[in-house]
């Protein structure tokens, strides 16, 4: 099963920018997509960018236009880039590889990301 580290959170005010990493145990190329999810608490996941092996994107209207997601297959890493960042952002967030097969695979630790000032 493929193995994903999610690392790059941490505390920032209203405003504020962080870039979250996601480094795969496996050549991302061949999964389907890759996607970042997050879950505040009490609050479902929630799937906030996605990227396919094509390089096509998507967002919610959450975050359209403040999140961007990409990816460097020679890395085997994803990242997201999140920009004006809002109190309602803060959530941990997780990263997952979408296999053609298979589907979702396993949830790695998160990493914690917090909007306040």
């Amino acid at each position: 099963q493929v193995q994903l580290v999610e690392s790059g959170g941490g505390l920032v005010q209203p405003g504020g920018s962080l870039r979250l990493s996601c480094a795969s145990s496996e050549n991302i190329f061949s999964f389907y997509a890759m996607g970042w999810y997050r879950q505040a608490p009490g609050q479902q996941r929630e799937l906030v960018a996605s990227v396919t092996s094509g390089g096509n994107t998507n967002y919610p209207s959450s975050v359209k236009g403040r999140f961007t997601i990409s990816r460097d297959n020679a890395k085997n890493t994803v990242y997201l880039q999140m920009n004006s960042l809002k109190p309602e952002d803060t959530a941990v967030y997780y990263c997952n590889a979408l296999a053609y097969e298979t589907g979702w695979g396993p949830w790695g630790q998160g990493t914690q990301v917090t909007v306040s000032s």
